[in-house]
Formats: C-alpha cells, structure tokens, sequence
C-alpha cells in the first residue's frame, strides 16, 4: 500500500465510534495509522456526545461507524446512527476536508420501500440525515437492495464480501450447490457460484407477515450435495433455518450458509445451534456479541475496507479493487 501522508499532502485520520471499534483498531492497523483521539459518550438521560480531541483542520475524517448494536459498549443501533451524525457534524464544523462515513452495515436498510400504506421509507430517511449533517461520502458494503444507493445525493462506494466468503469456500468439496435463499438474491448467488465452481439453486420463500419466512420449494438439484445457503445478512435466523431444513428433506447431504452481515438478534443464537447447519460464516461488519454457537466463523474484513478507505483517500478507483464485480443487485 502506498505511503498516505506526503508533505504538503492532506492528511489521512481514522476514527471510530462504539458500535464496532475491534473492526476500526484492524482497519487502522492495516493503513498503518493510529486511530484518532474522540471523546464519546452517553448521558443519564440517554443523549449521545462526541467530540474529536485534536485538531483535523483540512483532514480527510473517516469515521468507522457501522449502524448496530454493540452491548459491550452498551449503544443500540439508534444510538450508533445518532453517534455517527454528531461525529460527522463534530468533524464539519471542525473543518475537516471531508467527511466519510464508513458504515459497512447500513442500519434500516431492509426498510427501503413502503409496503403498506402510511410506512416510511426509513432508509431514505437516514440517508437524508447523513447528507444534512455534512457527510461528503458513504462507503459500505452489501446493502440489502440497490435502490439504496439512490437515495443519496453524495457519492457511494458499495463493496461485497464475496470474494472474502468465495476465498474460504474454495477450499471445499467439488460438489457444491450454492442456494439462493429467495428470487431477489439469485444475482447474488449466482455471481458467488460463478466464482466457486458451483451449480444454482433457488428456493421458493413466501412471507405471510414480517420477520416469518415460510420455504416450501427447492428450485434445482441439492440432492446428495453440499449446500451453501447465501444471503447479504441473517437476523433471527427464521428464514436461514426454514431454508436448511427444507435443503435437508430435499436430499442435501450437508448444509453451510454464509452472510456478509451477523446481526443475530432475537433467538438466533438458539436457533442456529438446533439447526442442521454445520457451518454458519460471516464477517466482522458487526461485532459478535456472546453466547454465540460454535458454529459460527467470523471473517475478517478488515483489509478490504483499508483498501477502499486508502482509494478514496488517494482518488483511485474504489470498484477495480473488485474488478468492477461489485454491484450484486
């Protein structure tokens, strides 16, 4: 990696919240920086503060803030989002150069649409926040749809961890069938088949109500294979469970998943360790909070946000680090 401060030269600072800050400790670590000095905290009454403690005149301010719960630190995802906007209005008003979000996970984002009447578009409502305060630019990493990307007006650089997960799945047996969990993620899925040698397979999911997924139909042959089950994030495990179970009746000889983001929220945990997987693998998007079944493997992706971050920094082309493939809508 090419060297980031140059005499005469903007300057590079990175700097973390408290949503995921083991995540910003490697990313600064692998662009050879120390994390910036900032003051955060939450008061009695439950309002959040932040204030840099030292100077970023001119700097190009990264603020490494994924939008989730972290209980180590005792912040929920509304306080992460709210941490975030004051950080960025902190470095504004402390005229930083610029102002980059860096939000692998981007809170609200299932809530993209309305699909009932009188529902907000609550992801667009949070882009609109983060361009009111100040923020300059959005870097992120698998959204749950494209279309989120257009409710900004500021640039925004989507990266994916398929590369990540494809690089660790390589290495298994040659009779994969890589499992797209719903219609709206076969692009998905079938990029990441692509990049592993893998036949495609779909399964047919219904949702009578939010948060309960129903899987009746197995779309290709998954008898006697192994089964990758992929998805952009698993939250309460329904859906990702109801899909092993089905693979299994449908003849699977074992079933993996894999998903950028690890929310596990709810009963996920429990559900996870009485399920058929043998293997559930994300990334460190969002921090693992305990009580997690063996099962579960976390990958890094640290290296390839240092890598996005030193582009941007640099001017250079976020998606070459993709070969363009970064759009998997």
């Amino acid at each position: 990696m090419r060297a980031l401060l140059q005499p005469g030269s903007k300057q590079l600072m990175v700097f973390s919240g408290r949503s995921n800050s083991p995540l910003a400790d490697a990313i600064a670590d692998r662009l050879e920086l120390e994390l910036g000095k900032v003051t955060l905290k939450t008061f009695s009454n439950g309002e959040v503060y932040g204030r840099f403690d030292e100077s970023i005149r001119g700097a190009d301010v990264f603020i490494v803030q994924p939008m989730c719960a972290n209980p180590k630190t005792g912040v929920n995802a509304n306080d992460s989002l709210l941490e975030l906007l004051v950080m960025a209005d902190a470095a504004v008003g402390a005229s930083a150069h610029r102002v980059i979000a860096v939000t692998p996970w981007y809170g609200y984002s299932r809530q993209d649409k309305k699909s009932a009447p009188r529902e907000p578009i609550s992801a667009r409502v949070v882009a609109r926040a983060l361009e009111a305060t100040g923020v300059d630019r959005v870097l992120t990493m698998d959204l749950h749809a494209g279309q989120l990307q257009g409710f900004f007006g500021i640039p925004v650089d989507h990266m994916t961890a398929l590369g990540i997960l494809g690089d660790y799945f390589s290495g298994f047996d040659d009779d994969l069938v890589v499992v797209a969990p719903d219609a709206g993620r076969v692009k998905l899925n079938k990029q990441f088949a692509t990049q592993i040698g893998a036949r495609l397979a779909i399964l047919d999911k219904e949702r009578p109500q939010q948060q309960v997924a129903e899987i009746n139909t197995v779309i290709g042959d998954v008898h006697g294979k192994t089964a990758i089950v992929i998805d952009d994030m698993i939250d309460t495990a329904g859906t990702l469970c109801a899909a092993g179970e089905t693979l299994m009746r449908a003849g699977a000889r074992r079933v993996l998943a894999a998903a950028t983001h690890g929310v596990f929220s709810g009963p996920a945990f429990e559900r996870l360790a009485a399920s058929p997987f043998e293997q559930v693998v994300v990334t460190d998007t969002i921090p693992l909070r305990d009580g997690a079944p063996d099962k579960i493997k976390v990958l890094s992706c640290a290296t390839l946000l240092a890598e996005s971050i030193s582009r941007i920094f640099t001017d250079d082309s976020v998606s070459a680090v993709f070969g363009g493939k970064n759009h998997t809508f």
